[in-house]
């Protein structure tokens, strides 16, 4: 155990491995936080996932087999929130994100989730679902979708690069994003869902363990990681609570503009915490909050967004049939929408869908961004004063806004398609980080600290969860490959 180390002292915390990134020094850590100066991270998360899982993924399953899935997006869902909370664990102790703390496993681990970060959200196919969702609102040809997309993610990069401080800015931007989805959902309660909905709704909460044969394996693993955030966007949870502050992040460099902002070189490792009383005092009380703004931001509301629009679809146009990989369920159910209840609210719905959709592009962009900018600014430029972490962070959003300018300029436009794409792969990579937070926070934090108990229990079924669907993806996509 940690002796009482005084902040200013040279000691290194013997913890937290130092065998690949260098050791880190001990502070004390800072007094907690009221729940409404921690409340954003989850926000964030919230906003960049409910374009995909809630607004596209879960409510297509809904249009083609019903509610019957139900369940496993409640349990997809309240998974996530027990990952997510081991990802913030160790950023609440460190300061340092999950991904270093991988690193500081096997210096090849940032690199392998850099890498999937790039490829699996590298396909811009939520602005893509933004420009469509607008073609059904102004009456535009298809072909105008990728061009508007391409100003949308032009758009993006220069709002990220104008903020001082770029964590503020995209939450301000996805609280109201938030906001908007919300009041959509709860005019839909009363407007659009039908009541058989709701007991139907009961129906397919119930069928645990029923698994729809009608819906293709990868879309279906793409909805389990997408039933929340999914994927290397998870994993950004750190960067964002060490961004607010939150824990021992309050020692921790920003990523600021540097347009605006006042740049710091230093590479983001962190600082631990003497297991003194005072400091597990000061511990237990980040750990309540942290749990309390997760759970009632990211795990409530997110399982409220991906249920109210499932119902949503199941009451406009759950068996029509016909809609395959693209956004034709979409426009069916806004022209739904627009007989049921007025003409507004269709194109209400549509206008939603715009802003949910460019929501989640902002998040993806940005996340892969912090990501990226953390891997190579800690593993290999950390002693680089020319390449801060903020000066990666921008050259990887610009380089985003170019990839996905020329996907799309390449003729491949088609929304569901490309969502597909990332959320399988994705599904993938929740499989092999859920290995990696129980190594790191189960087998490296001090006991006062560590994963164990009931939560190293959940973590195990991450494992079979995704480990099971990953797997039957791969085998199911070779077979497709021979025949």
């Amino acid at each position: 155990m940690a002796q009482a180390v005084r902040p200013g002292d040279e000691a290194v915390a013997k913890e937290i491995p130092s065998r690949n990134l260098p050791g880190v020094p001990y502070r004390d850590l800072p007094e907690p936080l009221p729940i409404g100066k921690v409340l954003g991270p989850s926000v964030i998360l919230l906003a960049a996932s409910i374009g995909s899982g809630e607004f596209v993924l879960w409510p297509f399953i809904a249009s083609q087999v019903g509610l019957v899935a139900m369940w496993m997006a409640i349990v997809g869902v309240f998974t996530q929130y027990f990952i997510n909370m081991e990802i913030e664990r160790y950023t609440l102790a460190t300061g340092e994100t999950a991904v270093t703390g991988f690193t500081r496993l096997w210096k090849p681990w940032g690199v392998v989730m850099m890498v999937m970060a790039l490829f699996s959200w590298g396909w811009p196919g939520w602005a893509t679902g933004a420009s469509t969702a607008l073609t059904f609102v102004f009456g535009w040809d298809a072909g105008v979708v990728p061009y508007v997309t391409i100003a949308g993610l032009i758009a993006i990069g220069i709002a990220l690069t104008a903020s001082p401080v770029v964590y503020q800015a995209v939450e301000k931007i996805q609280f109201f994003f938030v906001a908007v989805i919300l009041v959509f959902l709860v005019a839909a309660v009363f407007l659009a869902i039908e009541a058989q909905a709701w007991s139907d709704l009961v129906t397919g909460l119930s069928n645990v363990g029923r698994i729809p044969a009608e819906i293709p394996l990868a879309t279906l693993l793409g909805a389990l990681a997408f039933a929340g955030a999914g994927g290397t966007l998870n994993l950004v949870q750190s960067n964002w609570i060490r961004d607010k502050g939150l824990g021992m992040g309050a020692y921790s460099p920003r990523i600021v503009s540097p347009l605006t902002g006042q740049e710091e070189a230093a590479a983001s490792t962190g600082f631990f915490f003497p297991q003194d009383d005072d400091n597990l005092a000061r511990w237990r009380g980040w750990w309540k909050v942290a749990n309390t703004e997760q759970f009632w931001t990211f795990g409530v509301l997110g399982a409220a967004a991906i249920i109210l629009m499932s119902l949503v679809t199941y009451s406009t146009i759950f068996g029509e049939g016909g809609f395959e990989a693209n956004f034709d369920f979409i426009r069916a159910e806004g022209e739904a929408l627009g007989e049921i209840v007025a003409p507004w609210f269709g194109i209400a719905f549509w206008l939603t869908g715009a802003i949910v959709l460019m929501s989640t592009n902002l998040g993806v962009l940005d996340h892969v961004g912090r990501l990226t900018a953390d891997v190579l600014k800690v593993g290999f430029l950390r002693d680089n004063e020319t390449w801060t972490e903020s000066k990666i962070y921008f050259a990887v959003i610009w380089a985003e806004v170019a990839f996905g300018s020329i996907i799309l300029l390449s003729g491949v436009t088609q929304p569901l398609v490309l969502l597909v794409i990332s959320s399988a792969l994705n599904g993938i990579v929740m499989f092999v980080y859920s290995i990696l937070l129980i190594q790191l926070n189960g087998m490296n934090l001090p006991r006062a600290i560590k994963l164990r108990g009931g939560r190293l229990g959940v973590m195990c079924w991450s494992v079979l969860f995704f480990g099971f669907f990953s797997v039957i993806v791969v085998v199911d996509q070779g077979r497709r490959l021979f025949e």
